[in-house]
């Protein structure tokens, strides 16, 4: 008994496929200490995720002895609405144990990629003969911009998910501005401003007058408890992410 390969009637096929993934960067072992973090940070936003899938970066751990629990951990990003698919960066223990727990590996470096890559040029060349070579196109879309045009008082809370945030009023101390791309705020910002919620570290935060409780770009913050430079807090400026580090500029007008 012989299995075909390669014809139109399988049931199935193999597409190489890059695909953007977050990645979760675990810092601690203790559940309860990652539970109330999130909750702080999340727990009043229970759409900010919608299922997305994550690698969980066990880098700050591999020098430790200890093994995470990975139920327990995939139970609580779940809760999140997170999707965690993988790990990568542990310690072999850590990486077995996540693995037991259904966890795929994800490759650390580019080395895995390219091998990959390799064996599917290979694969390409021996069949390309038999099978007809079908070409995906994607197309870009436009990034979604959202607009708001009254102001943000204390409570409040408006989230541009996967695009830019527009407002055009004042955000107010205790309301909260979010954007997975940039946000700009054509009046004084005096709120919370999160921009890169998921990760984009090119995101930026503009404002007519930077006065804001907490600015943040992809996980980097800075709160009122460490003021903002003279040249910037009350005027029009910019905050963009350098490395690690924020980096805040002052638009002069000409």
């Amino acid at each position: 008994m012989s299995a075909s390969t390669g014809n139109a009637s399988s049931p199935f096929d193999f597409k190489s496929a890059s695909l953007t993934l977050m990645s979760f960067v675990l810092k601690t072992m203790s559940l309860q200490t990652l539970a109330q973090a999130m909750e702080e940070r999340f727990g009043e936003t229970p759409d900010f995720f919608s299922r997305d899938p994550v690698v969980i970066d066990l880098t700050h751990l591999a020098s430790l002895d200890s093994l995470p629990n990975f139920v327990g951990l995939i139970e609580l990003l779940t809760r999140f609405q997170l999707t965690p698919v993988a790990v990568r960066g542990g310690n072999p223990g850590q990486m077995a144990a996540a693995l037991k727990a259904g966890l795929g590996e994800a490759p650390d470096g580019q080395s895995a990629p390219a091998r990959v890559e390799t064996v599917v040029q290979e694969v390409v060349r021996e069949v390309i003969r038999e099978v007809p070579v079908e070409v995906q196109v994607q197309v870009p879309t436009a990034v979604p911009t959202l607009v708001i045009d009254k102001p943000l008082r204390s409570g409040q809370q408006v989230y541009a998910k996967g695009g830019d945030l527009i407002v055009l009023a004042a955000v107010n101390n205790g309301a909260e501005v979010i954007a997975d791309g940039h946000i700009h705020v054509y009046a004084p910002l005096r709120g919370k401003a999160i921009a890169g919620a998921k990760g984009n570290t090119d995101a930026r935060i503009f404002a007519s007058c930077m006065e804001p409780e907490l600015i943040s770009i992809a996980g980097t913050y800075r709160t009122t408890d460490n003021p903002l430079p003279p040249d910037v807090v009350g005027k029009p400026a910019q905050i963009r992410l350098e490395g690690d580090r924020l980096v805040y500029e002052a638009l002069n007008k000409s």
